[in-house]
């Protein structure tokens, strides 16, 4: 097996057969070979995973010892007949038989072992995250989030963007609070030039838009932004201002620019995911000089784990939550990020604040019934996807007709909300994992 595994090899993979059960890395005490290593390529490769498969199979690995160390922790094994109906489930998405999937790997130098331990960790994964956050998902998803994912699947047309400027009214003491009141009770409500806005935003803004007169650089889709203030701007002509919207140790008032249409399907948020970071010493040039350091380093919220690395817990927090529970400044800053961004626009007590958007769910589902069966096999990384949404059973509902979007199941819907959730704590809790592992290379 070795001899052939080594024959199969691209020339800039193979290693000698000395060297092929040396451990190439330790995660926790537990090593992984040259061997794996070597079989994970094969597979991946098998598996058409795109991308540099050389490079991504040991970080493949790791994440699975790490998925295995967890499942550890919680006492959790699998029974060989799990592992067998785990093997049948992922050959079945190649239209083979268990038998036929396990012949093709062996063909091309897999063993029956490297298969069956990729199977099992994301299976046993399926069962920690599911242990640890099926709960907290399933209470996030209520009625109203079903009948809005069923209402998106037969919506028609474009959606709906909106170029708009702010004004954020500090009202964190009594007296600023009296301030900001007089201020919005003034402009509130109102018509006014572009230009009399932006002078009243240079002049009271405490948003770090208020260098550019309180425009938000890009518009934003109408669907990220809090209800109510979606709400506001489509009752506004361009040119009107907004009543006040309290948010947390402030005051908002937004003045509608334009509202642009767009050929999107205008998505509708279901769960907002996001990060904060939190950088001692309030908004001062040495906190933006740190933040913008981190924002050099960071491209998704599971990097900021290694930023937090050895810090209090308290200075990286993570959440999703329904878009109605975020709390409003958090709400508005986060309407304007897409997944990856962040902003520094927040502080919280004696902090600036490095907010993340790690992800939306969306409204906007595929219909649960359908099945793609173009792709010849599934891909590792969906696998690895597939296996993070832990699949809570959902109790059983009635099925609701939906027209244009044939025998859309009440129950599929909210299992796919929920499973979306619970794959975004999934993503999370790994890379928390990673960051507090001890990982060593000889």
């Amino acid at each position: 097996m070795a001899l052939l595994l080594l024959l199969c090899l691209p020339a800039s993979a193979q290693v000698s057969s000395a060297d092929l059960f040396k451990p190439v890395v330790t995660i926790n005490g537990k090593a992984v070979t040259n061997f794996e290593v070597q079989q994970r390529i094969v597979m991946m490769k098998l598996f058409r995973t795109p991308g540099d498969v050389e490079s991504q199979a040991l970080d493949a690995l790791i994440d699975d010892r790490l998925r295995f160390l967890a499942a550890e922790d919680l006492g959790l094994s699998l029974t060989e007949e799990q592992i067998q109906a785990g093997e049948t489930e992922f050959a079945g998405r190649a239209e083979l038989t268990r038998d036929e999937f396990l012949q093709a790997l062996a063909g091309a130098g897999v063993a029956r072992e490297s298969f069956r331990d990729f199977v099992a960790a994301g299976l046993l994964w399926r069962e920690v995250v599911g242990q640890r956050f099926s709960a907290q998902a399933q209470a996030q998803v209520n009625e109203n989030d079903i009948q809005h994912a069923i209402s998106a699947t037969s919506r028609r047309g474009g959606g709906v963007k909106v170029d708009f400027a702010e004004i954020i009214l500090p009202a964190n003491t009594p007296a600023a609070a009296a301030q900001a009141q007089r201020i919005a009770a003034e402009l509130g409500g109102t018509t006014m030039s572009e230009a009399a806005f932006s002078s009243a935003a240079r002049r009271y803004s405490a948003s770090p838009s208020r260098g550019r007169g309180g425009r938000v650089p890009e518009p934003v889709p109408l669907g990220n932004l809090p209800a109510p203030i979606a709400q506001s701007f489509l009752t506004l002509p361009p040119g009107g201002v907004t009543e006040a919207f309290p948010i947390p140790n402030a005051i908002a008032i937004f003045q509608l620019r334009r509202l642009i249409d767009t050929d999107d399907p205008g998505e509708e948020p279901i769960a907002l995911e996001y990060a904060r970071f939190l950088i001692p010493g309030g908004r001062t040039e040495d906190t933006l000089a740190q933040a913008a350091k981190i924002r050099a380093r960071v491209d998704s919220c599971n990097d900021l784990y290694g930023v937090a690395k050895g810090l209090p817990p308290e200075r990286l927090t993570r959440e999703t939550k329904a878009p109605a529970d975020v709390p409003g400044d958090i709400a508005l800053e986060l309407a304007k990020l897409d997944a990856g961004e962040s902003s520094t626009a927040l502080t919280s007590g004696n902090a600036l604040v490095f907010l993340m958007l790690c992800g939306r769910t969306t409204a906007t589902l595929a219909d649960p019934n359908s099945n793609d069966s173009s792709a010849p096999a599934a891909t590792a990384n969906a696998q690895e996807a597939a296996e993070a949404r832990a699949g809570a059973e959902a109790p059983e509902a009635s099925e609701t007709a939906v027209e244009g979007v044939p025998e859309v199941r009440r129950a599929a819907v909210r299992e796919r909300l929920v499973n979306q959730i619970i794959a975004g704590y999934a993503e999370g809790y790994l890379a928390e994992l990673k960051a507090n592992a001890i990982i060593l290379y000889p």
